[in-house]
Formats: structure tokens, C-alpha cells, sequence
């Protein structure tokens, strides 16, 4: 089969053969029928986190059809149109227990440390599949898996309850299906902070306030839209400390802000006036979780979650269209979110 895999870090992806996976008993073969590239994949190609071993298959937004099923993997049959959940866990140990299993003791990841969605098919054990409905085209449950769990999770983190305001920094794929989750939680308002003007756009579209943050203080904005309060959450999904800082300096009294943006460098805040004085909090957030998914697919089969605008363009499984899309992210251009479509 083809795949587009990471050869080296710092260095392009690569087209190659290789021979189609096979399946332990448990497991089920995936017809891959598109796969969502994400900013993480970028970090990955970069050498700024590390995959192992290499080469490897990237890929971790999956969706697809189930081609062949192991003996013992009895919940799905073939032709079953199904998403993928990318965190491997043992489902036993603490972590898994408490329905935690991003931390699961001896977790892995598609796409990271077992080969991924860049690829004709795909091996993964029946306990990661997720129906996909069939309302919703694969396009869009790829990306479901990752850019829309993850700003799920951390909606649920951050505890939004119905008429608090929320501040979104970073309009990407994360940051649109922030949006429409906030208000499907019952946020009051929501303000969409970004540089590019044709993200502010589309967040307006989905009922955000717009901040552009070229011509704006985004925490002297948000004070002023709110009457000199600030936000009861704040959700950062750049991975920039100085919007980490303003996501924290946006927050009202008791806000909470959620940090999700992936960064090397550290963040500075003024402990007293910025958290303390406030009584605020920073959480962090890490990936999603297995059972949040049904409901996240909810969302998107009844229209609460409308993804059609999120994905920018598809491009064929040829590691060039690949590059250029991942080029694109590197440098934040206008694409959102780009999807493979062997």
C-alpha cells in the first residue's frame, strides 16, 4: 500500500510502499477514507516532539471504513463506517480505570508511535473504533478526532456553565469547533482572538464577537466588551506564552483559563494581580478521552457542530500535496484544516 511517512525529523515526509498491516485478534483492519493533518503533525515533522521509532506513519485524525476484522474483535463488521480514537491504553491500569486514559501507564499514540492515517490502511484495536454516522462525511469525522475533541475537552475542563462568557485565542480547526461548542454548552457570549481577518470572519459567522489582535489589545478589548469584567473562561490555542499571558489577564474574577497551545518556552504571569487577586485558575489540557466521543459526534450528526467550513481544501496521498499543506500550517497561513484523501 502507499503511505506518506516521517523518515527524519527536519526533514520532508516521503511517499512509500510498504506492505498493508496485519491484524492481532482484537484488532481491526481500516480502509482509510480520510485523514486531517494537523499542527501537531507539524511539530513531529519539525523535530520538536519526538517520534519513535522511525520511519513512521503519520496520521492521527482518522476516519474510515472497517475492511477486515480480528477473531475476537466482535462489536464490528465489515463495510462499518467508523472514526478512530488515537490514544492506544491498556484499559486496566489506573489511569484507564478512571476513564483517564491519556495517561495510561503504558499508552501510545496513532501517528506518533504506531504508524497512522497517512496511508491506504490502517491497524488499530476495536476498542478505538467510534461509529461514525452516517450524516456525517469522513472528512469531517477525521478531524472530529482530534481539532474538535480536543477544544471538547477543553471546554469540559474548564467547568462552562450556561450564561458565562468565553474568550477563544486562536481561530484554527481547534478554535472554530471552540466556538460552536461554547454556545452548545450555553455560553452567553464568545469572542474569537486572531491575527488573520478571513478566520475572524468565519468566527463571526458562527456568532463569535471577532477581536483581530493586529489592531487590538485583546485583554483591553475584552475588558471594555465586558464592562471592565473579563471572561469567565479563557481557552489558548496558539501555543504562544504572550497569548497564554493575555488568556490569563482576560479572565474575570474566579475565570478559568484553559491552556491547550503546545509551547517550549515558559509562561510569565504577575502571580498576585493576574491569579491570586483574582482567585483564577490555569488549567492545562491534554488530548480527550474515549467516552466523550459519542457525544462530540452528537453534536456534529444534529448540526450543533458544523465542520463544511473548517476543512479548507483535500489533497490526493501524495507526499508533496502533504508537504505544502504542512508548509502552510508551519507558517499560519488562511488553510484551517486540510484533509487527506487516499
Amino acid at each position: 500500500m502507499k503511505a506518506v511517512r516521517l523518515i527524519a525529523p527536519e526533514q520532508p515526509l516521503q511517499l512509500q510502499d510498504i506492505p498493508i498491516p496485519t491484524i492481532g485478534e482484537n484488532d481491526v483492519l481500516v480502509r482509510v477514507k480520510a485523514a486531517g493533518i494537523c499542527h501537531t503533525d507539524v511539530h513531529y515533522r519539525a523535530g520538536k516532539s519526538p517520534v519513535q521509532p522511525l520511519p513512521r506513519t503519520l496520521g492521527h485524525e482518522i476516519a474510515g471504513t472497517v475492511e477486515q476484522v480480528g477473531n475476537l474483535a466482535t462489536n464490528v463488521k465489515v463495510g462499518d463506517r467508523i472514526c478512530v480514537h488515537y490514544v492506544l491504553s491498556c484499559g486496566s491500569c489506573y489511569f484507564c480505570n478512571t476513564g483517564n486514559e491519556q495517561f495510561c501507564t503504558h499508552g501510545s499514540m496513532i501517528g506518533r508511535y504506531a504508524d497512522g492515517g497517512y496511508a491506504e490502511y490502517v491497524s488499530v484495536p476495536q476498542r478505538n473504533l467510534v461509529p461514525l454516522p452516517g450524516e456525517i462525511p469522513f472528512e469531517q469525522g477525521a478531524i472530529l478526532m482530534c481539532s474538535s475533541a480536543t477544544a471538547f475537552h477543553a471546554l469540559r475542563k474548564s467547568r462552562l456553565q450556561g450564561g458565562e462568557t468565553v474568550a477563544i485565542f486562536g481561530i484554527g480547526g481547534l478554535g472554530i469547533s471552540a466556538i460552536q461548542l461554547a454556545f452548545a454548552f450555553g455560553a452567553l457570549e464568545v469572542y474569537a482572538i486572531d491575527i488573520n481577518a478571513e478566520k475572524l470572519k468565519l468566527a463571526e459567522k458562527y456568532g463569535a464577537i471577532p477581536i483581530n489582535a493586529t489592531s487590538n489589545d485583546p485583554v483591553s478589548a475584552i475588558r471594555s466588551l465586558t464592562q471592565g469584567k473579563g471572561v469567565n473562561v479563557s481557552i489558548e490555542m496558539i501555543g504562544l506564552p504572550q497569548v497564554m499571558k493575555q488568556a490569563v489577564q482576560s479572565l474575570a474574577v474566579m475565570g478559568r483559563a484553559v491552556i491547550v497551545g503546545i509551547t517550549q518556552n515558559p509562561l510569565e504571569i504577575d502571580t498576585y494581580r493576574d491569579l491570586l487577586g483574582r482567585e483564577a485558575e490555569i488549567i492545562g489540557s491534554n488530548d480527550h478521552l474515549l467516552h466523550e466521543l459519542p457525544l462530540l459526534l452528537e453534536f456534529a450528526r444534529s448540526g450543533k457542530l458544523q465542520l463544511s467550513d473548517a476543512i479548507t481544501q483535500a489533497i490526493p496521498l501524495e507526499a508533496n500535496a502533504i508537504n505544502q499543506a504542512m508548509d502552510n500550517l508551519e507558517n499560519f497561513s488562511n488553510d484551517i484544516r486540510t484533509v487527506i484523501v487516499p
